[in-house]
C-alpha cells in the first residue's frame, strides 16, 4: 500500500510518499511544495492543487492521509489552511482516491504512543519509523511523513472496519 501524507499550508506544502510492505514502512518521495508570498491568493491555491496533483499522477498513491484542521487563534491562517487543503482533497478525490483524516493529537498517538507529545518527538520517532539519516526538513515534510506513517498504521483497522480485504 502507498500512502500520501499531506501537511497542508498556503505558503509551504509538506507531502511524503510512503510504502507499507508488510510490517516495514519504505520511504519513496517527499519534500515540499512552496508557493511565493506576495502571489495572489487564488494563483497560490492553483499552484498547490496543480502541484500536488503532479505527484500524485507520478507516484500513484492508494490514499491520502490529510491533517484535519484544528481551530487555533489566529483565523486568518485557519481560513488560509483550509483553502489548501481544500484543494489538495479535492484533487485527490478528482483522482478516486480515499482520503482519511487525522488530527495532530492522534498522529502523535500513533507516532509516539502519546497524544501530547512534543514536536520534536514526532520528528525523532518518524526519522526511526523510516530508518532516515536525519529528520526532513523543513518541518512540514517531516509532519507529512508522519502523517503517512499514522494512516499506514491505522488502514488495517479501518479496513476491518468498514469491510475491505487487502492483499
Amino acid at each position: 500500500m502507498r500512502v500520501l501524507g499531506i501537511d497542508p499550508g498556503i505558503a509551504i506544502v509538506g507531502f511524503g510518499f510512503i510504502d507499507k510492505i508488510g510490517s516495514r514502512l519504505v520511504p519513496v518521495q517527499y519534500g515540499s511544495v512552496e508557493t511565493e508570498a506576495g502571489t495572489p491568493h487564488p494563483t497560490r491555491l492553483l499552484q498547490v492543487y496543480e502541484s500536488v496533483g503532479a505527484l500524485m499522477d507520478k507516484y500513484k498513491p492508494d490514499a491520502v492521509a490529510v491533517e484535519k484542521l484544528f481551530f487555533n487563534r489566529n483565523v486568518t491562517t485557519a481560513f488560509t489552511v483550509g483553502e489548501a487543503r481544500g484543494v489538495v482533497v479535492l484533487a485527490a478525490v478528482q483522482r478516486g482516491l480515499s482520503v482519511a483524516e487525522y488530527t495532530p493529537m492522534q498522529v502523535k498517538q500513533a507516532i509516539v504512543g502519546y497524544g501530547k507529545a512534543e514536536k520534536r518527538q514526532v520528528q525523532e520517532m518518524t526519522r526511526m519509523f523510516l530508518n532516515l539519516s536525519a529528520v526532513p526538513k523543513p518541518d512540514d515534510v517531516a509532519d507529512a511523513l508522519a502523517i503517512a506513517i499514522c494512516h499506514a498504521h491505522s488502514a488495517v483497522l479501518l479496513d476491518k472496519m468498514n469491510g475491505v480485504t487487502r492483499r
